[in-house]
């Protein structure tokens, strides 16, 4: 059965829209003060740009389903592609339910304050997130013809909330003076050590280029749909992020943000001063509509990895069959929806559990980056490719390729190396760095596990039908 080209241009600007930006780094950036916002413009220029080139430069010359994945395999061989998308797609796993609980820790606010009881509450979360779950599954299921209404919604709403954010912060900062002062001395960004982790977090939030061409053979002219997607849709990223966060720093004190609903604790601020309370509802649900959306894309483009293994038969051949009706990789779909089912429990699970559920969630970021560093070295090894006609041609060519390749390397390793540094108030730092050593070491040990027995049995199926 041949691949569905559902997405058009449109639906792949909205797509990186809502994959490419997260709420929840505004808070987290918002939270840290004003040197977070050179820091976010440094990130862009050492992370998304660099990602950026070497997305469209890759994806334009192998515009495969897989994405990473293919590039990595086509680089490096079969075990550097699979070991690539293993590990991105283990590392997102946790992401899930961390996505659905900051839209449920929103959701709060529907009712005009930030919920009161249901806010301590473990079911509600629960019951919030594995609904938000359910609902991305189910339509990511019905393939992407209908998949990709959730994620433009998600996108959309993202873009509108964000709009009602500058509005309300550029109306207070007027009408009664930024609560946190934004200068020279305020924004100089800090060597201490919390700080330095917090650049790790930023390179993370600049990732997201890379999703797209997951879905490449589902893409109608991928090689010019791709990088104009990207094109569009980068500017709306860079408002959301730095925008976002000055916009909260207008309205709140650092340490009165919280990381985890500081986007409505600013809206809600204030639209009460402004006696503007109708508002704070209407954010609320926008907000829980673009992680529900974010949710349903990163579902759906993750998939795709398994999908293309399954292909490959390094996994059981049901991953790689789509429904004979919807054409959706539904083993897949389903399979990485349970499992990120079990993380939504685990994070609310007791003391001890929520512990080790931390240190996984903090192991990923680490884990998140190690197919980055493939990634940016398969765009340095294929940067002779020959250029066709029906190419993106990049700007300096191989020289500009492998300076993207180069700066993207560098931040990559960087990113993971603070990402190790534990916090200042952890109580055994020791034991937290041999942690987030061990748990990476792990994941890594068993893709490496699943590949030696999947390959027993590995037939080299061509890809070409999947163009």
């Amino acid at each position: 059965m041949q691949l569905r080209r559902a997405l058009g241009l449109g639906d792949v600007v909205l797509f990186f829209v809502v994959a490419g930006s997260n709420l929840q780094w505004v808070a987290t950036a918002a939270a840290a003060g004003a040197s977070s916002i050179p820091i976010w413009a440094i990130g862009a220029l050492a992370m998304f740009a660099p990602l950026s080139i070497a997305v469209v430069f890759l994806a334009s010359h192998h515009p495969d389903e897989g994405g990473l994945y293919v590039w990595s395999k086509r680089a490096f061989g079969p075990f550097a592609g699979f070991i690539t998308g293993w590990t991105y797609w283990a590392s997102n796993l946790p992401y899930f339910p961390a996505l659905l609980y900051f839209a449920a820790g929103n959701a709060l606010f529907i009712g005009g304050s930030n919920g009161g009881a249901l806010s301590a509450t473990p079911a509600y979360f629960i019951a919030v997130a594995l609904a938000g779950l359910t609902l991305a599954t189910v339509v990511n299921v019905y393939g992407l013809q209908v998949g990709k209404w959730l994620n433009n919604a998600g996108a959309i709403s993202r873009w509108t909330v964000t709009l009602l954010l500058l509005a309300l912060g550029g109306l207070a900062w007027l009408r009664f003076g930024p609560a946190t002062p934004i200068n020279a001395a305020s924004m100089r960004p800090s060597l201490h050590i919390k700080d330095i982790i917090f650049w790790s977090v930023i390179a993370f939030a600049w990732t997201g280029p890379e999703s797209m061409p997951f879905m490449g053979g589902e893409i109608k002219n991928p090689r010019r749909t791709i990088p104009l997607g990207l094109a569009i849709a980068a500017p709306a990223i860079a408002v959301i992020y730095i925008g976002g966060t000055i916009a909260v720093l207008a309205t709140l004190l650092p340490h009165d943000v919280n990381p985890s609903s500081g986007v409505m604790q600013s809206i809600g601020h204030v639209a009460t001063r402004l006696g503007w309370t109708a508002l704070t509802p209407l954010a609320a649900v926008l907000v829980a509509l673009s992680c529900v959306g974010s949710a349903g894309a990163w579902l759906g483009a993750v998939a795709r990895i398994p999908f293309v293994a399954g292909i490959d038969r390094y996994l059981p051949s049901a991953f790689g069959r789509m429904h004979p009706k919807w054409g959706s990789p539904v083993a897949a779909l389903v399979t990485q929806s349970a499992i990120a089912a079990v993380f939504i429990f685990l994070g609310q699970g007791g003391t001890s559990v929520r512990g080790a559920y931390d240190v996984l969630v903090s192991s990923t970021v680490v884990i998140t980056m190690v197919p980055f560093l493939f990634l940016f070295a398969a765009a340095l090894k294929l940067r002779g490719e020959r250029q066709t006609r029906e190419m993106v041609p990049i700007p300096g060519g191989k020289f500009t390729v492998s300076l993207a390749a180069v700066v993207g390397l560098a931040t990559t390793v960087s990113a993971i190396i603070f990402a190790g540094f534990p916090a200042d108030d952890d109580p055994n730092k020791v034991l937290a760095v041999v942690k987030v050593i061990g748990l990476t070491a792990l994941m890594l040990l068993s893709g490496i596990a699943v590949y030696l027995l999947g390959r027993r049995k590995a037939l080299r199926t061509p890809m070409e039908y999947l163009q």
